[in-house]
């Protein structure tokens, strides 16, 4: 006989399991609707429609790990994991969708070669390992996720930076702004923003890609949010809906 904790576990996988279920369904029910408001010229990814050949890869870059935790939100908690959990869902709502999908981590690490020594060190060989791996796709588009913190706790909502290594990051930028404005922010009037190589993947980048900052940890009211289970399964709908928007827009036939 199962003792209380088993079920209690049970209970717990069985409930997030139906919520991925459902989330799946409401990502299935909006590519649908997408499909069917673009016309038949375009249409979203599915593996009955079209071959993974046809879309570029989908590489998600999760902000810092291992050592680097990044920002800290006002209670303390790191950035990094909160960047990890949210890349998570993306891969995993966008690979029900027939996407492939590339993480440069996919736990709480540093990718710096082996034997480096030194944090400044370690985070500069990270940083190039993941520009290697972003860079080994020939055609795919990326987004690194993050989240920002500034001195003035009054600034709240996401925004996106781009480089203009590609032509194309820009108008990436562009329209995952409007999704998280969109689907869960609507008083966001940030603004795109173009960097320089101060963002080292972005400049150094062969593909479209994008810096999305989703909220401000030095916010105490978006900080909460940005821990909770159920915003981040929110923050990643948005981030996945505006990548397949983007590929909608500039990889169909």
């Amino acid at each position: 006989m199962k003792n209380v904790g088993d079920m209690r576990d049970m209970k717990k996988l069985y409930r997030k399991l139906r919520q991925f279920a459902v989330l799946t369904a409401v990502v299935a029910l909006v590519v649908v609707a997408f499909s069917l408001i673009s016309g038949g010229n375009k249409s979203v990814r599915s593996d009955a429609e079209s071959s993974a050949d046809d879309l570029p890869v989908v590489i998600l870059d999760p902000g810092h790990g291992g050592m680097d935790g990044g920002c800290v939100a006002v209670n303390g908690v790191p950035e990094k994991g909160i960047n990890l959990t949210i890349a998570t869902e993306v891969r995993d709502i966008l690979s029900s969708l027939g996407y492939q999908v590339v993480m440069t981590r996919d736990r709480d690490i540093s990718i710096h070669d082996s034997g480096v020594e030194g944090v400044g060190n370690q985070k500069k060989s990270d940083m190039d390992n993941r520009l290697a791996i972003i860079n080994s796709y020939e055609k795919a588009v990326a987004v690194s996720i993050h989240q920002n913190q500034f001195t003035d706790p009054k600034f709240c909502g996401a925004q996106m930076f781009y480089s203009n290594s590609d032509p194309l990051s820009a108008r990436f930028a562009q329209i995952m702004q409007e999704k998280f404005v969109t689907n869960i922010q609507p008083e966001n009037t940030r603004e795109t923003k173009q960097v320089g190589d101060e963002l080292f993947l972005l400049y150094y980048s062969n593909c479209p890609m994008i810096m999305s900052e989703c909220g401000f940890l030095s916010n105490p009211e978006e900080s909460e949010k940005l821990q909770n289970e159920q915003y981040q399964k929110q923050v990643a709908f948005t981030i996945a809906m505006g990548i397949v928007d983007f590929i909608n827009e500039n990889y169909q036939a």
